[in-house]
């Protein structure tokens, strides 16, 4: 067979460049770059093409109850819908469960590239789009002598303490021991640590000073104060 110089391969190219530029066509390998380009410029949130999504102004730390959409350009399946967890993990195809809370996009849409291209991918242009903000941080949960036992949505951007909680459960009940009430917490590492709290000091004695902060999945619980009859 006989060999092709250089010239004419460049020919080539430089040809079917041209023929590109005529028809208005793009090649697929400059079309799959310039998608990549635009998408990681672009300073809003929305949808390019057929519904790639944008990445976010990278300024926003992702938290639970964030939405994303999640997507593998060399698939070219279209955009996957995510979720943060209330323990702040992604369930990513392929990779599984990804810590994602206080990430930028950016950042995990990175993090997760590497992942990808460990094990499965020779190259993973990985598009992460910010669709929803969520408006809680979390949650925490409350029982024992208080009107409403459950759940409380931390809200985004507040200082949400144990104090603000109990007002949000409703107040105490007629038998709660107001001096007692402990805050169970499981740190980062695994370990777990109980707050004791005098409520009736910082709620009706306004020492604000001593109320604590809440994190999500934290417990307070109310003990019923001994009646002596």
């Amino acid at each position: 067979m006989k060999k092709v110089g250089w010239s004419f391969l460049v020919w080539l190219l430089v040809g079917g460049l041209v023929r590109a530029a005529e028809t208005g066509s793009t090649p697929p390998a400059v079309a799959a770059e310039a998608a990549a380009t635009a998408t990681a410029a672009s300073p809003t949130n929305g949808t390019a093409g057929r519904g790639v999504p944008i990445v976010s102004d990278d300024r926003h730390r992702l938290g639970p109850g964030d939405k994303l959409s999640f997507q593998i350009l060399e698939d070219r399946d279209p955009p996957k819908p995510l979720v943060v967890t209330d323990s702040g993990e992604l369930d990513v195809p392929y990779v599984g469960r990804v810590m994602a809370a206080g990430k930028t996009c950016k950042e995990l849409a990175e993090e997760l590239k590497q992942l990808l291209e460990k094990d499965y991918y020779y190259r993973a242009t990985v598009v992460l789009g910010l669709n929803e903000v969520s408006r809680m941080a979390g949650r925490v949960y409350i029982w024992g002598q208080v009107r409403n036992q459950g759940a409380i949505e931390i809200p985004v951007g507040e200082n949400f303490t144990a104090g603000k909680a109990i007002l949000r459960a409703g107040g105490f009940t007629d038998f709660a021991n107001k001096k007692k009430v402990r805050l169970v917490r499981t740190n980062p590492d695994g370990s777990r640590e109980t707050i004791e709290l005098n409520m009736e000091d910082i709620l009706e004695r306004g020492k604000i000073e001593q109320d604590v902060s809440l994190r999500p999945d934290d417990f307070l619980i109310v003990p019923a104060r001994l009646i002596n009859w």
